[in-house]
């Protein structure tokens, strides 16, 4: 899967796939529970890079000592909204306001669709940011701040 960054607005971006062939309807139930539960998860503040005491910690976890206040100091990164998934022909797209999310929910995404791609249905290219020639956007109903 080539993964490619266009010009990237956090609060109005599509983010595209390319897929080998027209994905089968199964397929696509995958790709769905994937994006529902990635939202779901930024909702609900997931995606906070100001505390990621686990992950800094390395691999051993036994009788680690986590920092209570840094938890609930971190600032909110919650997303904010998410386009349904939309599919023409070989590509798919869908519609995301990041909100205060950080980028490391893309980074996540990315490995999901990654094994998305190894296992059920083939993604040649993951496109975020910009516009496709090959299917032209709209300004996206949710969107709420307007250039």
């Amino acid at each position: 899967m080539n993964i490619i960054f266009r010009e990237f607005d956090p609060f109005n971006c599509w983010i595209w796939m390319k897929f080998s062939e027209i994905p089968a309807e199964a397929e696509k139930k995958y790709l769905d529970q994937l994006f529902d539960s990635w939202y779901t998860i930024g909702t609900l503040g997931g995606f906070n890079s100001e505390n990621l005491q686990t992950h800094e910690e390395g691999s051993d976890l036994s009788w680690m000592s986590y920092d209570n206040n840094q938890k609930d100091s971190a600032s909110p990164a919650l997303m904010h909204n998410v386009g349904e998934m939309e599919y023409q022909n070989i590509w798919g797209r869908f519609w995301v306001d990041f909100g205060g999310s950080d980028s490391i929910s893309i980074d996540i995404l990315i490995n999901s669709l990654n094994e998305i791609s190894n296992n059920y249905v083939k993604i040649e290219e993951l496109i975020i940011g910009g516009e496709n020639n090959d299917w032209a956007i709209e300004e996206h109903e949710d969107l709420v701040f307007k250039n």
